[in-house]
């Protein structure tokens, strides 16, 4: 059985949910109360500011910040700890930025996924029958 690990910490980087500054990555600074936490994302362009837990996914990454640390020591340990790059190469920041590309499609550039989609499931199913034909002459000879 797993253990849980992303704890609501002072450090933590979480995602915003929902609201004006959805899709960016903030900094948990202080837990203000048992819903709220004072965050900052001086990197993504988030204001330090107060956000609800249930407005923030928690991800894996926690930055060694004290209690409450100004906007410019965050901002310093961040490029230090090179969350923006780790963060893109996750599999969660790569889904998120095909989700907003497929949103953003114009229905031509749905066709032409269609299309492509249409020809490499086409090229697939050739292969596997030609692969199975030969499985069977094979087991034919046996």
């Amino acid at each position: 059985m797993a253990t849980f690990n992303k704890y609501v910490q002072i450090g933590r980087v979480a995602l915003v949910a929902y609201g004006p500054d959805q899709g960016n990555l903030v900094v948990i600074i202080d837990v203000i109360d048992q819903n709220r936490a004072l965050v900052d994302g001086p990197c993504t362009g988030v204001k330090r500011q107060a956000l609800q837990f249930k407005r923030m996914h928690l991800t894996k990454f926690v930055i060694p910040v004290p209690r409450s640390a100004r906007t410019c020591i965050i901002k310093k340990k961040w490029e230090k700890s090179g969350i923006t790059e780790k963060w893109q190469e996750t599999s969660w920041s790569k889904r998120l930025n095909d989700e907003k590309l497929k949103k953003n499609m114009n229905d031509f550039d749905r066709f032409k996924l269609m299309k492509a989609k249409q020809t490499r499931n086409r090229i697939i199913n050739m292969e596997f029958g030609r692969l199975k034909n030969l499985a069977k002459k094979q087991a034919a000879k046996k």
